[in-house]
């Protein structure tokens, strides 16, 4: 008994080996035979069958019914458990589409495509996460016209794979398919596919939609009409985001005659491609004429009289009666064109150096004449049109645009008017009559405008010039000669009437100047005429006051006089005794002075020297003079004043009256004999 325990216990880690050994074995096999299978949560797994009992699939690439193959239905998060070494379990990201990007989906498996079509129809079948049901369903092979929105999705990556713009979602079963699909998603790439269709108002643009699925357009059509727009309508296709409700109305492949405004679309890039152009702009002071290359045949609305084309109802095919006015026009431009047609009076300019603002005249030229003396100059002209916007339509009927109006109409209707002036007149008279000519020309013409729906405003005529030959200078230097001599006399004719009128001025200047002077001077008149008849009245009345006056002194001077002569008669009488009387007492008072004195001749030598010593105080002179002139007589002696005086002096004292008298007389006395 112990010997059986010790045996045991001497077995026992081989038995613990060897179910190690049988455990070990066993997760291999679990593992290699594929019995147990864990799939993450943010994965998912795809069956393939490697082996049944039913068999290999007959056809397609999906095995539907139980067939070795690959399998419709795809494992979630978890574990799994399957019959050893029959499946093989494929673990693939689920499908994430990022926000505003789209997803293309390519099936592998399903009904093949018809010879018509270009993308496979998911009008029975469009559920991508449910293989089954899109086989079972109708759901063919190959690109999809459904696409896949942002949002995670379980897609069996078997039967489809899923283009993004970042990867792309699949299965690798060759290196041929996996360039099918790098070269597919460069297509989508290349038509920027993966994100939506984002028309800004502020980029003024269009989307105008080619549709590359669906039935052909029918012969003779070249836009493919407007369906399922109305939202109200079952195949409304929201913009061509449905495919399938697209078709349903009956759309046709090709360029659509509907376009896509502001705004953003989801559009499958397989399905429908856009091309953005601008809006059609119509300026203020025009209209947009519409020429449609589609829609149906409308009735000529032009009348029987005027055969030019078809004027046809908007919407109709041809030149529409009513014309856009001005504004922003999302216009299918391949399905159309619009004519700019001004309605503001626009200038036509024929001359090679300017051309009008609509540059509707950039092809004239002066027009070349030959007056009738032979000269050949060139004769610029400007003529002033109108369009009223009623007519436009019927000015682009018959002439197909504006330019070519201008160029193939008027420039040799034109052209030819004035040719036909200038050869009636001279060059001067071309040069002299142009306002004439002018307003002629302006009448003429409003007729023949009037004929092709225009208006003419004005015409206006240039100055002529020289072309090939320079004659025309000399005439254009004589006239202006001349016209400079008769400037000449006219204005020394002017010059003439201008001074006389500037003297007049000056005279009326000087005058007006010296008015005040003027008027003074006559007041001063005036007054000294009023004080000259004054004086004279007064004169008058004081010469017959001093005639009266003289009369009375007069009279008074005979009495007064009569009076005083006696008074003075009898004044003088009494003087004159008075003086006689007077005289009588100082000559004999003198008398006995002079006797008194030694007799005559002492007294008047006397009063002599007294009056000479009253001099000499007076004068306040020097008894002797500082210089003294004098001269010797014959004999040696001389003779001075003061000798004098002493000479009278001695002989009064010794008696020598005759020298002394000799002295007073101013004569020298004779020398005595002895």
């Amino acid at each position: 008994m112990l010997d059986l325990i010790q045996n045991n216990y001497a077995e026992q880690p081989i038995f613990y080996a060897k179910i190690a050994v049988a455990v070990v074995a066993l997760l291999i096999f679990v593992r290699v035979s594929g019995m147990v299978r864990y799939i993450p949560n943010d994965r998912l797994g795809v069956l393939e069958k490697l082996w049944s009992l039913r068999g290999s699939i007959d056809g397609g690439f999906i095995a539907l019914r139980g067939e070795a193959g690959y399998q419709p239905k795809v494992l979630r998060g978890g574990f799994h458990f399957f019959f050893p070494f029959q499946y093989r379990i494929h673990r693939v990201a689920l499908v994430t589409i990022p926000q505003s990007e789209i997803g293309y989906v390519f099936a592998r498996d399903g009904v093949s495509l018809a010879s018509t079509q270009t993308l496979a129809t998911n009008e029975t079948a469009d559920d991508f996460q449910n293989t089954r049901h899109f086989l079972e369903n109708g759901g063919q092979k190959g690109p999809q016209r459904k696409i896949l929105r942002e949002g995670t999705y379980a897609i069996n990556l078997a039967q489809f794979v899923v283009l993004t713009l970042d990867r792309t979602y699949a299965v690798q079963l060759s290196a041929s398919e996996k360039s099918l699909f790098e070269n597919m998603s460069t297509l989508i790439a290349e038509r920027s596919g993966f994100n939506p269709v984002v028309i800004k108002d502020a980029q003024d643009v269009i989307g105008v939609v080619t549709i590359h699925d669906g039935p052909a357009l029918p012969s003779g059509e070249i836009i493919a009409p407007t369906v399922g727009n109305d939202a109200s309508d079952p195949n409304f296709h929201n913009n061509f985001q449905d495919p399938e409700s697209f078709l349903r109305a009956g759309g046709y492949r090709g360029r659509q005659y509907q376009v896509l405004v502001d705004g953003s679309y989801y559009l499958n890039r397989l399905f429908a491609t856009v091309e953005l152009v601008p809006k059609t702009v119509i300026e203020v002071g025009t209209v947009g004429v519409v020429v449609s290359y589609t829609g149906r045949q409308g009735v000529d609305q032009s009348g029987e009289s005027y055969r030019h084309g078809e004027l046809v109802e908007n919407g109709y095919r041809g030149v529409w009666t009513t014309p856009l006015l001005p504004g922003k026009y999302a216009f299918n431009t391949y399905a159309g064109k619009i004519v700019t047609v001004p309605t503001t009076n626009f200038v036509l300019k024929w001359t090679k150096e300017q051309t009008g603002a609509h540059r509707l005249d950039e092809n004239l030229a002066e027009i070349s004449l030959i007056t009738r003396d032979a000269f050949e100059p060139l004769l610029p002209l400007s003529v002033v049109v109108h369009i009223d916007y009623r007519k436009a339509p019927l000015v682009v009927q018959r002439f197909g645009d504006i330019k070519r109006l201008v160029e193939e109409t008027l420039d040799p209707m034109v052209s030819a008017y004035f040719k036909n002036i200038a050869q009636t007149k001279t060059l001067i008279q071309l040069l002299q009559e142009r306002s004439e000519i002018q307003a002629l020309s302006g009448d003429d013409m409003r007729g023949k405008f009037t004929t092709y729906s225009l208006e003419l405003q004005e015409v206006l005529i240039g100055t002529p010039h020289a072309g090939a030959s320079q004659g025309i200078e000399q005439i254009l230097i004589q006239l202006r000669e001349r016209q400079i001599a008769v400037e000449k006399v006219e204005t020394y004719k002017l010059q003439e009437v201008a001074a006389t009128q500037e003297r007049t001025l000056r005279e009326k200047q000087a005058m007006a100047e010296q008015q005040a002077q003027i008027t003074a001077s006559a007041l001063s008149i005036q007054v000294r005429e009023n004080e000259g008849k004054a004086k004279l009245a007064q004169t008058r009345q004081e010469a017959e006051t001093i005639q009266v006056t003289a009369k009375a002194n007069a009279e008074r001077a005979r009495l007064e006089g009569g009076g005083e002569a006696d008074r003075i008669r009898f004044v003088g009488s009494a003087d004159a005794d008075k003086i006689r009387a007077i005289g009588f007492a100082q000559a004999e008072a003198t008398d006995k002075q002079v006797q008194a004195y030694g007799g005559p001749q002492y007294q008047l030598n006397s009063q002599v020297l007294l009056r000479f010593a009253e001099a000499i105080e007076n004068g306040k002179l020097p008894l002797v003079p500082s210089i003294v002139v004098g001269g010797s007589r014959e004999g040696g002696s001389g003779g001075g004043l003061v000798e004098m005086l002493l000479t009278m002096l001695v002989a009064e004292r010794t008696g020598g009256a005759p020298g002394l008298a000799a002295a007073h007389a101013g004569a020298r006395p004779e020398p005595s004999a002895n």
